[in-house]
């Protein structure tokens, strides 16, 4: 079996499960009793500590020998944590379940990222043939799950999830490569870790590129939480809503695998522009209640809002980090991306799907133009500091 093929699998078995809980988690709590703004604190928590979880879990995983190790042990804590939200009640139980289970399970992707960036450049694959079978595994699971709680209980949600954790784990073991964290097999002192991680926060050029395209991926905050409670409001059955999910991510699988000469040629500052755009035309239409006909074609654009942003970030922090990094880049882009910008952006959405609800997705489209903003200044401030570096060598 090709590398190329045992990376997508691992992907697939990482993304069937939370593409019936990325959609679907806002219903079972809502089902158990809890209000929009109670869904949107409990979704939003480990969002907001990620910046603080993100780099920790990083920093912890920069601590192995092998890459995949940390990520099959991330992935067993995801499982016990979904266990645990089923055995218990109550907002604060749930809050503090939810925080763990989405913390390690938000640094699964980034991680396995790292290894597959590597193995793409060296081995000569493109990076999104294995990433794109992981988004038909979501597709799947959005789709499947939608259908299953039709028939049954939202209570089901809980169960896929705990089956497809232990799945990734034997996947991260079996499946991923055995590559090294660091050059030899050696192990970076943690002082070496914190040093790399604070070389990236104090560049501004890197900084800008993650805030900005974190900016872009929060602005999905009010469709990942609300859209299927807002689509269900609006009259559509569970596996419809499944199905408009599905429609989304396989535009993004068509991206992936499809795209890639093209991807290659515009550069990833204009991947993020793109994106940016994407996200200001999405969620203003969808802020209008469209009818089914033009959702679809809306949720096709998930194609740009989504990954033509998420490509092209992770192009600009392998360009813009060192080697030795890589593992802190991408999980501090993971931090803002999925983190602190989308736990405030879901936060908020709570309070705006109880108070406006489809009108919600307005508030998205001034955050994306805020992320859009900064993706056009890239391009001329990486130029400028290219200038200045050719000034200081002459």
């Amino acid at each position: 079996m090709s590398i190329a093929v045992r990376l997508g699998l691992y992907y697939a078995a990482l993304f069937i499960g939370s593409g019936a809980s990325a959609p679907y988690a806002s219903v079972w709590f809502r089902a158990h009793g809890l209000s929009g703004a109670g869904i949107g604190m409990v979704l939003a928590a480990p969002s907001l500590g990620r910046a603080i979880t993100g780099p920790a879990l990083a920093l912890w995983a920069d601590g192995f020998s092998l890459r995949r190790t940390p990520i099959a042990v991330i992935a067993a804590g995801v499982a016990a944590a979904f266990v645990g939200l089923g055995l218990t009640h109550g907002f604060w139980p749930w809050l503090a379940l939810w925080f763990v289970s989405q913390s390690l399970f938000s640094s699964m992707s980034p991680l396995g990222d790292v290894i597959t960036l590597r193995r793409a450049r060296t081995e000569g694959f493109n990076y999104g043939w294995p990433r794109g079978i992981g988004s038909a595994g979501y597709i799947f699971g959005n789709v499947a799950m939608g259908f299953l709680i039709g028939l049954a209980s939202p209570d089901v949600m809980l169960v896929w999830v705990v089956i497809w954790a232990v799945v990734a784990a034997a996947a991260a073991l079996w499946l991923l490569p055995p590559d090294p964290v660091h050059e030899g097999g050696v192990r970076l002192a943690a002082r070496e870790r914190f040093k790399g991680l604070g070389e990236l926060v104090a560049d501004p050029v890197f900084m800008l590129a993650i805030v900005s395209t974190g900016l872009i991926q929060a602005s999905h905050g009010f469709y990942y939480g609300f859209s299927a409670l807002t689509w269900k409001g609006q009259g559509l059955p569970s596996g419809l809503v499944g199905v408009l999910w599905g429609v989304g991510v396989a535009a993004e699988v068509g991206f992936l695998w499809f795209m890639e000469p093209w991807r290659r040629r515009i550069g990833p500052e204009r991947l993020v522009v793109l994106g940016g755009f994407g996200a200001l035309v999405r969620w203003t239409c969808l802020a209008m209640s469209p009818p089914l006909w033009l959702l679809i074609p809306l949720q096709a654009l998930h194609a740009l809002t989504f990954t033509a942003t998420f490509m092209g970030s992770l192009q600009l922090m392998e360009r813009l980090a060192p080697a030795k990094s890589a593992s802190s880049a991408q999980t501090l882009n993971s931090v803002l991306s999925g983190g602190l910008l989308i736990g405030l952006a879901t936060m908020a959405s709570g309070r705006l799907f109880d108070a406006v609800g489809a009108h919600g997705y307005l508030a998205m489209s001034l955050i994306a133009a805020a992320g859009l903003v900064g993706a056009l200044c890239l391009t001329p401030l990486q130029r400028a500091r290219k200038a200045k570096l050719a000034a200081d060598t002459a």
